[in-house]
């Protein structure tokens, strides 16, 4: 279950979201060469969707960093920092990419957490993604505590351009999904994106909670000719030309199935506050749905019963986010930062790290970093 830390959120008046997003569309367009792709050569998936992605969207080859670590899921921190964060952060260093580089894409097959003791907002646990970001940090002679999330600087940062002058990260997304199909399929719809279908906020029903304010912010900045919007127990199922998703997923009781069955449109992303829609990219039985009962193995795969990020890929979806392992509700993606960006003409990676509070933790974003509408 998504356990909460209750936090106070504000409300936004219909002018004030449109000044935000407005000020949003700011953003500078960013470059193929901006991009460092990772590839795991002990995992033919990582290689073969690596070299994909890099010839559609046009990657200069010097910028493919190549690891050599076993393709588990599941890494200790000693493997971390040996097998991934140490071989790229000198690869950047001998091919002057630092400074140059502001995304880096790991590939399926490059592992995906990092296990570690502790509980609860003191846990050593994260992705590998989300620990990678702090890598421009470390390499400038940053010391960043492990246990934790660490501060995004960028979370909120609507008007502002990405740039390590002010933000000192990296933004990393990830290539991954069931299987070689659904991953080159992000690639490819990615470059189908256009500014136009339906964003679609489902909120728990009849609940006054924080995540809820969140998603009613998300409608209150997003066209209202464009938005479907439901309070009720209704689960939104069947929405043709979805270009925006947010929902609680699983942990809203009414629902009960896995897929959506919507009409994705190219470029369309997801977001929803699971704790554990990230906790693996293999696929599961086709008979396993949801059923939100912990305690019955039955219900679970690979150790929970919670909705499955890359569900939405295979279905159609070109971008999502996702969890490892429980993030606590104050550290999901906040929908009304991610959404009202990428409609306004953010990329992926922006949109999805401007509403993403800590870093260092459970975090993944899966989709090209550069997708954007058009």
């Amino acid at each position: 279950m998504l356990r909460r830390l209750w936090r106070s959120s504000r409300r936004f008046s219909n002018a004030a979201a449109t000044l935000l997003v407005l000020a949003a569309g700011a953003a500078r367009a960013q470059s193929t060469d901006q991009v460092l792709v990772v590839v795991n050569r002990q995992s033919l998936p990582s290689r073969e969707i690596g070299a994909y992605y890099v010839k559609r969207r046009g990657i200069p080859l010097a910028n493919v960093c190549n690891l050599d670590t076993k393709p588990d899921e599941k890494i200790t921190r000693a493997q971390y920092l040996k097998d991934i964060e140490t071989p790229v952060a000198e690869f950047l260093k001998t091919h002057g990419l630092r400074e140059k580089i502001l995304y880096i894409v790991l590939t399926s097959g490059v592992p995906l957490r990092v296990l570690g003791p502790g509980e609860a907002l003191a846990s050593e646990a994260a992705s590998v993604d989300s620990e990678l970001t702090l890598l421009y940090s470390k390499m400038r002679g940053a010391t960043l505590p492990v246990a934790g999330p660490v501060p995004n600087p960028f979370f909120r940062q609507r008007d502002t351009p990405f740039r390590h002058s002010l933000f000192p990260i990296y933004l990393v997304t990830r290539l991954d999904g069931y299987n070689m199909a659904d991953m080159k399929a992000l690639v490819d719809r990615a470059l189908l994106a256009k500014n136009t279908g339906k964003f679609v906020i489902d909120l728990k029903a009849k609940e006054n909670n924080e995540g809820n304010q969140w998603l009613r912010n998300a409608a209150l900045l997003l066209p209202k000719d464009r938005l479907v919007l439901d309070e009720t127990a209704k689960v939104i199922e069947n929405v043709k030309g979805v270009i925006g998703y947010a929902s609680w997923g699983s942990n809203d009781t009414d629902r009960q199935h896995r897929f959506l069955h919507f009409e994705w449109l190219p470029g369309a992303i997801a977001t929803e506050f699971v704790s554990t829609n990230g906790r693996t990219f293999r696929k599961p039985p086709d008979t396993w749905e949801l059923r939100g009962k912990w305690n019955d193995k039955e219900s679970s795969y690979a150790g929970s019963p919670q909705s499955m990020a890359a569900d939405y890929i295979h279905e159609g979806a070109s971008g999502v986010s996702a969890q490892v392992d429980e993030p606590y509700l104050s550290y999901c993606p906040r929908p009304e930062f991610v959404l009202p960006a990428y409609y306004s003409g953010r990329n992926l990676a922006e949109s999805f790290y401007m509403g993403i509070p800590g870093l260092s933790w459970m975090n993944v974003v899966i989709g090209d970093p550069l997708m954007k509408l058009q």
